[in-house]
Protein backbone atom coordinates (compact mmCIF):
# COMPACT_ATOMS: atom_id res chain seq x y z
CA UNK A 1 0.00 0.00 0.00
CA UNK A 2 1.15 3.52 -0.92
CA UNK A 3 -0.52 5.03 1.54
CA UNK A 4 1.82 7.09 3.51
CA UNK A 5 0.24 6.76 6.49
CA UNK A 6 0.41 2.56 6.52
CA UNK A 7 4.29 3.29 6.67
CA UNK A 8 3.61 5.27 9.63
CA UNK A 9 1.57 3.43 11.38
CA UNK A 10 3.83 0.48 11.76
CA UNK A 11 6.27 2.14 13.55
CA UNK A 12 3.58 4.13 15.68
CA UNK A 13 2.27 0.10 16.55
CA UNK A 14 5.97 -0.42 17.31
CA UNK A 15 6.75 2.49 19.84
CA UNK A 16 2.62 2.12 21.02
CA UNK A 17 4.57 2.66 24.58
CA UNK A 18 7.06 5.35 23.86
CA UNK A 19 6.08 8.99 24.29
CA UNK A 20 5.52 10.67 20.75
CA UNK A 21 4.37 14.32 22.34
CA UNK A 22 5.94 15.93 25.21
CA UNK A 23 4.42 19.23 25.84
CA UNK A 24 5.28 22.06 27.90
CA UNK A 25 2.64 21.88 30.46
CA UNK A 26 3.42 18.16 31.08
CA UNK A 27 1.55 16.35 29.16
CA UNK A 28 2.78 13.74 27.79
CA UNK A 29 0.87 12.00 24.11
CA UNK A 30 2.70 8.23 23.44
CA UNK A 31 2.48 6.62 20.33
CA UNK A 32 -0.49 4.76 20.90
CA UNK A 33 -2.16 7.43 22.07
CA UNK A 34 -1.64 9.69 18.53
CA UNK A 35 -3.20 6.17 17.27
CA UNK A 36 -5.73 6.39 19.19
CA UNK A 37 -6.83 10.37 18.01
CA UNK A 38 -6.28 9.44 14.83
CA UNK A 39 -8.81 7.20 14.87
CA UNK A 40 -11.33 8.56 16.70
CA UNK A 41 -10.36 11.79 14.23
CA UNK A 42 -10.89 9.91 10.83
CA UNK A 43 -14.26 8.72 12.29
CA UNK A 44 -15.38 12.80 12.82
CA UNK A 45 -14.27 13.33 9.13
CA UNK A 46 -16.25 10.60 7.82
CA UNK A 47 -19.23 11.59 9.93
CA UNK A 48 -18.92 15.09 8.59
CA UNK A 49 -19.02 13.19 4.69
CA UNK A 50 -15.41 13.27 4.16
CA UNK A 51 -14.19 10.85 1.63
CA UNK A 52 -10.61 10.00 0.18
CA UNK A 53 -10.07 13.11 -2.44
CA UNK A 54 -11.78 15.52 -1.24
CA UNK A 55 -9.99 18.44 0.44
CA UNK A 56 -10.01 19.25 4.30
CA UNK A 57 -8.90 22.87 4.92
CA UNK A 58 -7.34 23.40 8.39
CA UNK A 59 -6.75 27.07 9.97
CA UNK A 60 -5.82 25.86 13.85
CA UNK A 61 -3.41 26.96 16.41
CA UNK A 62 -0.65 24.12 16.85
CA UNK A 63 -1.69 21.39 19.42
CA UNK A 64 -1.29 17.36 19.58
CA UNK A 65 -4.96 17.28 18.17
CA UNK A 66 -3.91 19.49 14.96
CA UNK A 67 -1.10 16.69 14.25
CA UNK A 68 -3.51 13.66 14.70
CA UNK A 69 -5.98 15.60 12.34
CA UNK A 70 -2.93 15.71 9.47
CA UNK A 71 -2.85 12.13 9.68
CA UNK A 72 -6.48 11.55 10.25
CA UNK A 73 -6.39 12.78 6.64
CA UNK A 74 -3.70 11.11 5.05
CA UNK A 75 -5.17 7.54 6.81
CA UNK A 76 -8.54 8.51 4.94
CA UNK A 77 -7.49 9.25 1.58
CA UNK A 78 -8.30 12.40 2.01
CA UNK A 79 -6.49 15.61 0.91
CA UNK A 80 -4.95 18.06 4.09
CA UNK A 81 -4.58 21.60 3.32
CA UNK A 82 -2.91 23.14 6.13
CA UNK A 83 -3.24 27.76 6.44
CA UNK A 84 -1.52 30.24 8.58
CA UNK A 85 -2.97 31.03 11.40
CA UNK A 86 -2.28 34.55 10.09
CA UNK A 87 -3.99 34.65 7.13
CA UNK A 88 -7.33 37.38 7.44
CA UNK A 89 -11.30 36.47 6.83
CA UNK A 90 -10.64 37.99 3.16
CA UNK A 91 -7.67 35.60 2.54
CA UNK A 92 -9.31 32.79 3.79
CA UNK A 93 -12.66 33.36 1.43
CA UNK A 94 -9.86 32.96 -1.49
CA UNK A 95 -8.47 29.41 -0.30
CA UNK A 96 -12.00 28.39 0.78
CA UNK A 97 -12.94 29.29 -3.00
CA UNK A 98 -10.18 27.64 -4.06
CA UNK A 99 -9.61 24.57 -2.86
CA UNK A 100 -13.67 23.37 -2.30
CA UNK A 101 -13.31 21.35 0.94
CA UNK A 102 -15.98 19.37 2.21
CA UNK A 103 -14.96 20.24 5.39
CA UNK A 104 -12.88 23.41 7.05
CA UNK A 105 -11.55 23.21 10.61
CA UNK A 106 -10.84 26.73 11.84
CA UNK A 107 -11.31 28.46 15.45
CA UNK A 108 -14.65 29.96 13.92
CA UNK A 109 -16.88 28.82 11.74
CA UNK A 110 -18.29 29.85 8.35
CA UNK A 111 -21.19 29.77 6.60
CA UNK A 112 -19.99 29.17 2.91
CA UNK A 113 -18.87 25.58 3.82
CA UNK A 114 -19.24 23.00 6.59
CA UNK A 115 -16.81 23.76 9.55
CA UNK A 116 -15.55 22.25 12.73
CA UNK A 117 -14.00 23.69 15.42
CA UNK A 118 -10.17 23.41 17.26
CA UNK A 119 -8.95 25.82 19.55
CA UNK A 120 -5.62 26.04 20.89
CA UNK A 121 -6.21 23.92 23.64
CA UNK A 122 -6.90 20.77 21.47
CA UNK A 123 -11.07 21.72 22.18
CA UNK A 124 -13.56 22.61 19.71
CA UNK A 125 -16.55 20.81 17.95
CA UNK A 126 -14.56 18.23 16.11
CA UNK A 127 -13.49 16.64 18.90
CA UNK A 128 -16.97 16.50 20.12
CA UNK A 129 -17.37 14.78 16.76
CA UNK A 130 -14.52 12.05 17.83
CA UNK A 131 -16.60 8.91 19.15
CA UNK A 132 -15.13 5.72 19.90
CA UNK A 133 -15.82 3.02 17.58
CA UNK A 134 -15.67 -0.69 17.51
CA UNK A 135 -13.75 -1.09 15.25
CA UNK A 136 -11.85 1.65 13.33
CA UNK A 137 -11.82 1.93 9.46
CA UNK A 138 -9.24 0.93 7.75
CA UNK A 139 -6.60 2.41 6.05
CA UNK A 140 -7.61 3.96 2.81
CA UNK A 141 -5.40 2.49 -0.21
CA UNK A 142 -3.65 5.17 -1.94
CA UNK A 143 -1.38 4.77 -5.03
CA UNK A 144 1.82 6.72 -4.64
CA UNK A 145 0.68 9.48 -6.89
CA UNK A 146 -3.03 10.12 -5.37
CA UNK A 147 -2.76 13.68 -3.34
CA UNK A 148 -1.82 13.84 -0.02
CA UNK A 149 -1.81 17.53 0.57
CA UNK A 150 -1.86 20.95 -0.71
CA UNK A 151 0.25 23.70 0.68
CA UNK A 152 -0.61 26.97 -0.81
CA UNK A 153 2.40 29.04 -1.21
CA UNK A 154 2.97 32.38 0.46
CA UNK A 155 1.72 34.52 -1.95
CA UNK A 156 4.59 37.45 -2.03
CA UNK A 157 4.56 37.74 -5.69
CA UNK A 158 0.42 37.54 -6.34
CA UNK A 159 -2.00 34.91 -6.15
CA UNK A 160 -1.45 31.94 -4.04
CA UNK A 161 -0.83 28.85 -5.79
CA UNK A 162 -1.61 25.35 -4.14
CA UNK A 163 1.40 22.83 -4.61
CA UNK A 164 -0.34 19.61 -4.92
CA UNK A 165 1.65 16.74 -2.80
CA UNK A 166 1.31 12.91 -3.27
CA UNK A 167 1.97 10.64 -0.68
CA UNK A 168 4.96 9.46 -2.73
CA UNK A 169 6.22 12.68 -2.52
CA UNK A 170 5.89 12.49 1.35
CA UNK A 171 7.58 9.23 1.95
CA UNK A 172 10.82 9.67 -0.80
CA UNK A 173 11.44 13.07 1.08
CA UNK A 174 10.95 11.40 4.55
CA UNK A 175 13.22 8.20 4.47
CA UNK A 176 15.67 10.41 2.47
CA UNK A 177 16.10 12.94 4.86
CA UNK A 178 16.07 10.02 7.87
CA UNK A 179 19.19 8.35 5.86
CA UNK A 180 20.53 11.99 5.37
CA UNK A 181 20.39 12.97 9.37
CA UNK A 182 21.01 9.86 9.93
CA UNK A 183 17.75 10.01 12.24
CA UNK A 184 18.46 7.21 15.55
CA UNK A 185 16.48 5.52 17.34
CA UNK A 186 17.37 7.37 20.54
CA UNK A 187 17.03 10.85 18.39
CA UNK A 188 14.88 13.50 20.45
CA UNK A 189 13.63 15.98 18.45
CA UNK A 190 13.28 19.53 19.61
CA UNK A 191 10.16 21.15 17.53
CA UNK A 192 9.18 24.57 17.93
CA UNK A 193 7.81 24.92 14.06
CA UNK A 194 4.33 25.87 13.19
CA UNK A 195 2.59 22.82 11.60
CA UNK A 196 1.18 24.92 8.90
CA UNK A 197 3.69 24.48 6.66
CA UNK A 198 6.08 22.39 4.87
CA UNK A 199 9.05 22.12 7.66
CA UNK A 200 6.68 21.63 10.73
CA UNK A 201 4.70 19.48 9.27
CA UNK A 202 6.91 17.34 6.43
CA UNK A 203 10.21 17.98 7.68
CA UNK A 204 10.69 17.73 10.95
CA UNK A 205 7.30 15.85 12.20
CA UNK A 206 8.16 13.00 9.22
CA UNK A 207 11.76 11.97 10.69
CA UNK A 208 10.33 11.61 13.63
CA UNK A 209 7.30 9.97 13.08
CA UNK A 210 8.71 7.83 10.69
CA UNK A 211 11.21 6.61 13.63
CA UNK A 212 8.92 6.42 16.74
CA UNK A 213 10.94 8.70 18.19
CA UNK A 214 10.03 11.55 20.79
CA UNK A 215 9.15 15.35 20.47
CA UNK A 216 9.47 18.20 22.58
CA UNK A 217 6.40 19.63 20.89
CA UNK A 218 6.24 23.45 21.72
CA UNK A 219 3.52 25.60 20.59
CA UNK A 220 5.22 28.28 18.90
CA UNK A 221 9.10 29.44 19.33
CA UNK A 222 9.96 31.01 22.57
CA UNK A 223 13.44 31.39 23.92
CA UNK A 224 13.53 30.60 26.97
CA UNK A 225 11.48 27.66 26.60
CA UNK A 226 13.59 26.36 23.87
CA UNK A 227 17.15 26.81 25.36
CA UNK A 228 15.53 24.65 28.65
CA UNK A 229 14.18 22.30 25.82
CA UNK A 230 17.15 21.71 24.32
CA UNK A 231 18.81 20.07 27.44
CA UNK A 232 16.33 17.05 26.66
CA UNK A 233 16.90 16.56 23.06
CA UNK A 234 19.03 15.69 20.51
CA UNK A 235 17.92 17.48 17.30
CA UNK A 236 16.63 20.60 16.69
CA UNK A 237 15.08 21.82 13.62
CA UNK A 238 14.71 25.62 13.25
CA UNK A 239 14.45 29.01 10.95
CA UNK A 240 17.57 31.44 10.85
CA UNK A 241 15.74 33.65 13.33
CA UNK A 242 15.39 30.82 15.91
CA UNK A 243 19.28 31.20 16.38
CA UNK A 244 19.88 34.92 16.16
CA UNK A 245 17.53 34.74 18.98
CA UNK A 246 18.70 32.53 21.03
CA UNK A 247 21.94 33.81 20.80
CA UNK A 248 21.01 37.01 22.01
CA UNK A 249 19.02 35.17 25.17
CA UNK A 250 20.79 36.25 28.24
CA UNK A 251 22.88 33.59 29.62
CA UNK A 252 23.00 31.68 26.41
CA UNK A 253 24.21 28.27 25.87
CA UNK A 254 23.55 28.22 30.13
CA UNK A 255 24.60 24.30 30.02
CA UNK A 256 26.70 22.28 27.53
CA UNK A 257 25.08 21.33 24.26
CA UNK A 258 27.41 18.37 23.30
CA UNK A 259 24.64 15.87 23.98
CA UNK A 260 22.92 17.62 20.69
CA UNK A 261 23.40 15.53 17.61
CA UNK A 262 22.74 18.28 15.20
CA UNK A 263 21.45 21.43 14.63
CA UNK A 264 19.42 22.27 10.84
CA UNK A 265 18.47 25.14 9.70
CA UNK A 266 16.03 26.13 6.58
CA UNK A 267 13.22 27.89 5.51
CA UNK A 268 15.35 31.34 4.49
CA UNK A 269 19.01 31.78 4.01
CA UNK A 270 21.00 31.55 6.87
CA UNK A 271 23.81 34.41 7.20
CA UNK A 272 27.69 33.10 7.02
CA UNK A 273 27.78 35.66 10.26
CA UNK A 274 24.79 33.45 12.42
CA UNK A 275 26.68 30.50 11.45
CA UNK A 276 29.93 31.69 12.76
CA UNK A 277 28.49 33.54 16.05
CA UNK A 278 26.49 30.21 16.51
CA UNK A 279 29.69 27.87 16.25
CA UNK A 280 31.77 30.25 18.49
CA UNK A 281 28.69 30.00 21.21
CA UNK A 282 27.86 26.31 21.25
CA UNK A 283 30.73 24.22 19.49
CA UNK A 284 28.21 22.83 16.41
CA UNK A 285 28.13 24.21 13.03
CA UNK A 286 24.69 24.67 12.08
CA UNK A 287 23.72 22.16 8.91
CA UNK A 288 21.50 23.84 6.58
CA UNK A 289 19.39 22.69 3.82
CA UNK A 290 17.20 23.77 0.87
CA UNK A 291 13.98 23.27 0.08
CA UNK A 292 10.43 24.71 -0.86
CA UNK A 293 6.72 23.80 -0.55
CA UNK A 294 6.81 22.58 -4.06
CA UNK A 295 9.92 20.07 -3.82
CA UNK A 296 10.07 19.59 0.23
CA UNK A 297 13.79 19.65 0.49
CA UNK A 298 15.86 19.30 -2.25
CA UNK A 299 19.60 19.72 -1.10
CA UNK A 300 21.54 19.16 2.44
CA UNK A 301 25.06 19.72 3.63
CA UNK A 302 26.82 16.65 4.96
CA UNK A 303 26.03 14.99 8.43
CA UNK A 304 29.64 13.80 8.37
CA UNK A 305 31.92 16.02 6.47
CA UNK A 306 32.39 20.08 6.23
CA UNK A 307 29.01 22.03 6.46
CA UNK A 308 30.25 25.19 4.42
CA UNK A 309 28.70 28.80 5.21
CA UNK A 310 26.50 30.31 2.64
CA UNK A 311 26.39 27.01 0.68
CA UNK A 312 22.94 24.45 0.77
CA UNK A 313 24.55 21.28 0.81
CA UNK A 314 24.41 18.88 -1.46
CA UNK A 315 21.17 17.32 -3.72
CA UNK A 316 19.82 14.32 -1.86
CA UNK A 317 19.68 10.64 -3.31
CA UNK A 318 17.84 10.36 -6.00
CA UNK A 319 17.41 13.84 -6.75
CA UNK A 320 18.64 15.09 -10.14
CA UNK A 321 19.74 19.10 -9.74
CA UNK A 322 21.03 21.23 -12.89
CA UNK A 323 21.83 25.34 -13.30
CA UNK A 324 20.07 26.11 -16.30
CA UNK A 325 19.89 29.00 -18.18
CA UNK A 326 16.57 30.67 -19.25
CA UNK A 327 15.65 27.45 -22.03
CA UNK A 328 16.47 24.67 -19.77
CA UNK A 329 19.95 24.39 -20.84
CA UNK A 330 22.45 23.28 -18.40
CA UNK A 331 24.96 26.06 -17.44
CA UNK A 332 28.84 25.52 -17.22
CA UNK A 333 30.00 24.67 -13.32
CA UNK A 334 30.56 27.80 -11.51
CA UNK A 335 28.36 29.62 -13.71
CA UNK A 336 25.20 31.24 -12.12
CA UNK A 337 21.40 30.24 -13.77
CA UNK A 338 18.09 29.19 -12.44
CA UNK A 339 18.48 26.15 -9.99
CA UNK A 340 15.64 22.96 -11.75
CA UNK A 341 15.02 20.34 -9.62
CA UNK A 342 13.88 16.26 -10.93
CA UNK A 343 13.07 13.46 -8.47
CA UNK A 344 10.62 11.27 -6.50
CA UNK A 345 9.58 14.61 -4.14
CA UNK A 346 8.61 16.80 -6.70
CA UNK A 347 4.91 18.06 -6.77
CA UNK A 348 2.85 17.27 -9.62
CA UNK A 349 1.71 21.04 -9.89
CA UNK A 350 -0.35 23.48 -8.84
CA UNK A 351 -3.67 22.98 -8.02
CA UNK A 352 -6.47 23.82 -11.03
CA UNK A 353 -3.57 26.30 -12.77
CA UNK A 354 -2.59 23.92 -15.31
CA UNK A 355 -1.30 26.78 -17.84
CA UNK A 356 0.89 27.75 -14.22
CA UNK A 357 2.19 24.08 -14.29
CA UNK A 358 3.07 24.28 -17.61
CA UNK A 359 5.11 27.26 -17.16
CA UNK A 360 6.98 25.77 -14.31
CA UNK A 361 7.32 22.09 -14.74
CA UNK A 362 9.25 21.51 -18.08
CA UNK A 363 8.65 18.58 -20.70
CA UNK A 364 11.14 16.72 -19.50
CA UNK A 365 10.11 16.64 -15.89
CA UNK A 366 12.34 19.52 -14.56
CA UNK A 367 10.84 21.67 -11.67
CA UNK A 368 12.04 25.65 -12.25
CA UNK A 369 12.54 26.67 -8.48
CA UNK A 370 12.76 30.23 -9.55
CA UNK A 371 16.12 30.11 -7.34
CA UNK A 372 19.19 31.27 -9.14
CA UNK A 373 22.48 29.27 -8.14
CA UNK A 374 25.42 27.87 -8.92
CA UNK A 375 26.94 24.30 -8.67
CA UNK A 376 30.88 24.15 -7.82
CA UNK A 377 33.46 20.74 -8.92
CA UNK A 378 32.46 19.12 -6.03
CA UNK A 379 28.53 19.56 -6.35
CA UNK A 380 28.03 21.77 -3.66
CA UNK A 381 25.07 24.00 -4.47
CA UNK A 382 25.12 28.03 -3.52
CA UNK A 383 21.72 30.06 -3.45
CA UNK A 384 22.43 34.00 -4.96
CA UNK A 385 19.11 34.86 -4.90
CA UNK A 386 15.31 34.61 -6.57
CA UNK A 387 14.79 34.87 -10.17
CA UNK A 388 12.20 37.83 -9.05
CA UNK A 389 14.92 39.88 -6.82
CA UNK A 390 17.52 40.27 -9.63
CA UNK A 391 18.47 43.54 -9.70
CA UNK A 392 19.22 45.37 -13.54
CA UNK A 393 21.28 48.04 -13.27
CA UNK A 394 22.90 49.95 -16.07
CA UNK A 395 22.53 46.57 -17.50
CA UNK A 396 24.55 44.87 -15.29
CA UNK A 397 23.00 41.77 -13.03
CA UNK A 398 23.74 42.40 -9.46
CA UNK A 399 22.58 39.51 -7.57
CA UNK A 400 21.38 40.66 -4.23
CA UNK A 401 22.84 37.68 -1.86
CA UNK A 402 26.45 38.69 -2.63
CA UNK A 403 25.86 41.97 -1.62
CA UNK A 404 24.23 41.14 1.48
CA UNK A 405 26.82 38.81 2.57
CA UNK A 406 29.48 41.66 2.23
CA UNK A 407 27.05 44.14 4.15
CA UNK A 408 26.38 41.46 7.16
CA UNK A 409 30.16 41.10 7.68
CA UNK A 410 30.30 45.21 8.52
CA UNK A 411 30.06 45.75 12.33
CA UNK A 412 27.61 48.60 12.38
CA UNK A 413 25.29 46.29 10.73
CA UNK A 414 23.06 43.59 12.25
CA UNK A 415 21.25 42.34 9.30
CA UNK A 416 20.97 43.41 5.01
CA UNK A 417 18.32 43.44 2.58
CA UNK A 418 19.09 44.44 -1.43
CA UNK A 419 16.76 45.13 -4.10
CA UNK A 420 16.36 47.22 -6.71
CA UNK A 421 14.32 50.29 -7.23
CA UNK A 422 13.08 52.38 -10.68
CA UNK A 423 15.95 54.94 -11.60
CA UNK A 424 15.82 57.41 -14.49
CA UNK A 425 19.40 56.47 -15.52
CA UNK A 426 19.95 53.51 -14.52
CA UNK A 427 16.70 51.30 -15.39
CA UNK A 428 17.05 49.94 -11.66
CA UNK A 429 19.62 51.13 -8.76
CA UNK A 430 20.70 48.83 -6.07
CA UNK A 431 19.51 50.00 -2.67
CA UNK A 432 20.70 48.65 0.39
CA UNK A 433 18.03 47.97 3.55
CA UNK A 434 19.72 47.36 7.15
CA UNK A 435 18.63 46.85 10.68
CA UNK A 436 22.02 48.86 12.48
CA UNK A 437 23.65 47.63 15.42
CA UNK A 438 24.09 50.57 16.85
CA UNK A 439 23.96 54.01 14.63
CA UNK A 440 22.58 54.46 12.20
CA UNK A 441 24.77 53.43 8.92
CA UNK A 442 25.38 55.72 6.09
CA UNK A 443 26.08 55.64 2.45
CA UNK A 444 29.10 56.32 3.07
CA UNK A 445 30.04 53.91 5.54
CA UNK A 446 29.11 51.28 3.34
CA UNK A 447 30.86 52.61 0.27
CA UNK A 448 33.66 52.29 2.15
CA UNK A 449 33.77 49.10 2.94
CA UNK A 450 32.77 47.27 0.05
CA UNK A 451 34.25 49.53 -2.72
CA UNK A 452 37.45 47.01 -2.85
CA UNK A 453 35.75 44.31 -2.48
CA UNK A 454 32.87 44.36 -5.94
CA UNK A 455 32.32 46.41 -8.93
CA UNK A 456 31.19 50.04 -8.53
CA UNK A 457 27.86 48.76 -9.99
CA UNK A 458 26.55 46.27 -7.78
CA UNK A 459 27.20 48.58 -4.85
CA UNK A 460 24.51 50.57 -3.45
CA UNK A 461 23.51 54.02 -4.44
CA UNK A 462 21.12 54.70 -1.27
CA UNK A 463 21.08 52.92 2.45
CA UNK A 464 18.07 52.86 4.36
CA UNK A 465 18.04 52.19 7.97
CA UNK A 466 15.20 49.99 9.90
CA UNK A 467 14.13 48.41 12.86
CA UNK A 468 13.77 45.42 11.59
CA UNK A 469 12.98 44.00 7.91
CA UNK A 470 9.95 42.61 7.12
CA UNK A 471 9.42 38.61 7.21
CA UNK A 472 6.67 36.02 6.45
CA UNK A 473 6.28 33.69 9.32
CA UNK A 474 9.02 31.40 8.07
CA UNK A 475 11.54 34.05 8.20
CA UNK A 476 12.00 34.92 4.56
CA UNK A 477 12.54 38.68 4.06
CA UNK A 478 9.49 40.01 2.19
CA UNK A 479 11.33 42.26 -0.85
CA UNK A 480 8.36 42.36 -2.33
CA UNK A 481 7.35 45.04 0.68
CA UNK A 482 10.65 46.92 0.50
CA UNK A 483 10.32 47.67 -3.34
CA UNK A 484 6.95 48.99 -2.86
CA UNK A 485 7.67 50.83 0.11
CA UNK A 486 10.99 52.55 -1.65
CA UNK A 487 9.45 52.43 -5.47
CA UNK A 488 9.46 56.33 -5.55
CA UNK A 489 13.13 56.72 -3.87
CA UNK A 490 14.56 58.27 -6.80
CA UNK A 491 11.60 59.83 -8.40
CA UNK A 492 12.99 63.66 -9.34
Amino acid sequence: MSNFYATLAVEFERHRERDCLRCPDGRIWTYGDLSEWVDLMGGALSAAGVSPGERVVVQVEKSPQNLALYLAALRMGAVFVPLNTAYTRAELDYFIADAQPRVFVGAETRDDVLSLTLNRAGEGSLIEACTPQTTPAPVVERTADDLAAILYTSGTTGRSKGAMLSHGNLASNAQALSAAWGWRDDDVLLHALPIFHVHGLFIASHCALLNGTPMEFLPRFDAALVADALQRCTVMMGVPTFYVRLLKHPGFPERNLEHVRVFICGSAPLTEGVFAAWEAATGHRILERYGMSETIINTSNPLHGERVPGTVGFPLPGLELRIADDSGVPRPTGEVGTIEVRGPNVFGGYWRMPDKTAEEIREDGFFITGDLGTVDVEGRVSIVGRAKDLVISGGYNVYPKEVERLLDEMPQITESAVIGVPHADFGEAVVAVVVPAKDEVTLGQVEASLKDQVARFKQPKQVINVPELPRNTMGKVQKNLLRDAYIDLFKA
